[in-house]
């Protein structure tokens, strides 16, 4: 098991990014989804839980095989997809993603939203929460994403909302920034296999840390197109973009449904809360930055966080090491 902590802060505050999330993972699964393969959303209801109330759950299928590494590839079928599970109670939710085909690989994440500059250590009271994890800074502005995912319209270090007046971000802008959020991911990774679980688990996190950089990104590049909307109007947004996202897709007929009549607690099985994170699957890629556009070369900040000593924060470059065979040597470490 690997276990990391990724903080994302934005621009926005907690109650706008309701809005936001919804808007951006409908239309970001849009846009990575292709014929055969992509983001088809399999269940969209309301779900009542006794904890935490009333939420949302979707169900969703996640098909990648061609965008899987070669060693990936040569063991699972040809039309391979991940299922995701999401129970969203915002600002408090979670998200797992299992395959039936790889009964040891699971990644559970949960979530949190709060209005600072990502300084609460003290977060999580899951049962992870003693648990050593490093500590990653996903810097939405002027960490590196995979060329082949950047657009100059959601470059935020020259992007500058018409409708709220917020940006361009420079650097050192979570220390200025007002007014500004962070989303809190506590992220499980498991792949009980010896002989490739830190090879698997060190790459999943490597293609999840990516996926919550562009997603985060496209939040606040596309905030003009979702600052006024209402709940109901991204809501009907999302039914709208899901079902072309289906058909897009090309392998399922539309199954969306989002009914007004809560679902029963006892009717679905899992974790009791959450939004999806967005989900490409790209492994992640080292880059050159190009000259004309210079990026910022450092990682994210990291800390590691111990029950028994206080939080420190030192820069580095990432502890995932690039993938490559050698990755995959070491013994398995399964904790329980």
């Amino acid at each position: 098991m690997l276990l990391k902590e990724y903080r994302i802060c934005m621009p926005l505050t907690v109650e706008e990014y309701r809005i936001g999330q919804l808007y951006m993972i409908s239309k970001h699964s849009h846009e990575q989804s292709d014929r055969g393969e992509g983001v088809e959303v399999v269940q969209n209801e309301p779900y009542e839980d006794p904890m935490h109330g009333q939420g949302q759950f979707t169900e969703k299928r996640v098909y990648l095989n061609s965008k899987l590494p070669s060693w990936a590839r040569a063991v699972v079928p040809k039309i391979f997809y991940v299922t995701e599970k999401a129970w969203n109670y915002y600002p408090y939710t979670i998200t797992e993603y299992t395959c039936s085909f790889l009964p040891k690989f699971s990644i559970h994440i949960e979530t949190k939203y709060e209005d600072n500059k990502g300084i609460n250590d003290n977060i999580f009271d899951s049962e992870l929460k003693d648990q050593e994890r490093e500590v990653c800074f996903v810097d939405i502005a002027y960490d590196d994403i995979p060329e082949r995912y950047y657009k100059e319209s959601e470059d935020l270090r020259y992007f500058k909302s018409e409708k709220t007046s917020r940006g361009l971000l420079q650097e050192g802008w979570r220390d200025t920034q007002d007014p500004i959020m962070c989303s809190y991911k506590l992220v499980t990774v498991k792949f009980e296999v010896w002989g490739l679980q830190t090879r698997v688990e060190q790459f999943v996190h490597k293609v999840i840390r990516d996926v919550l950089l562009l997603g985060h990104r496209q939040a606040f590049a596309w905030v003009d197109e979702w600052i006024d909307m209402t709940m109901d109007e991204v809501r009907e947004f999302e039914r709208t973009i899901q079902e072309a996202t289906n058909q897009k897709i090309g392998i399922f007929p539309p199954s969306i449904s989002i009914s007004e009549t809560p679902l029963p607690s006892c009717s679905l099985s899992g974790a009791a809360s959450a939004p999806s994170t967005p989900l490409y699957t790209d492994a992640p890629e080292s880059l050159s930055v190009s000259k004309d556009r210079p990026r910022k070369k450092s990682a994210p900040e990291t800390f590691t966080l111990t029950e028994t000593s206080p939080s420190s924060e030192c820069p580095g470059s990432p502890t995932d090491p690039p993938l490559s065979p050698s990755t995959s040597s070491d013994h398995p470490e399964v904790d329980e």
